[in-house]
């Protein structure tokens, strides 16, 4: 028996260059800490390590952040510090 296949080996490629063509530059991120070395890293400062995490409570990645290896592990620290003493949450409570 044979299949009634309407994609074409022509779809296939039309369908393979369109997945080509949404690549673009993204520019580099630059750590605001090596940038501007007198911001501190303070556990005390929820505000400023409110940045570096996201609203349901978790640490943002190095990748979206833009930090660098050196002040990501920093934050982290500071971050599980602030959490240690209840200034950040663990997490968020969830409504079902």
């Amino acid at each position: 028996m044979e299949r009634n296949n309407n994609y074409n080996n022509r779809d296939r490629d039309k369908d393979r260059d369109s997945k080509k063509g949404g690549m673009s530059f993204h520019r580099r991120k630059i750590c605001r800490f090596c940038a501007d070395s007198t911001l501190p890293i303070d556990y005390k400062d929820h505000k400023m390590l409110r940045l570096f995490t996201t609203e349901r409570g978790k640490i943002v990645p190095r990748r979206i952040s833009g930090n660098c290896a050196k002040h990501q592990r920093m934050i982290t620290i500071e971050i599980n510090r602030a959490r240690y003493i209840a200034l950040l949450p663990y997490t968020t409570a969830t409504v079902r």
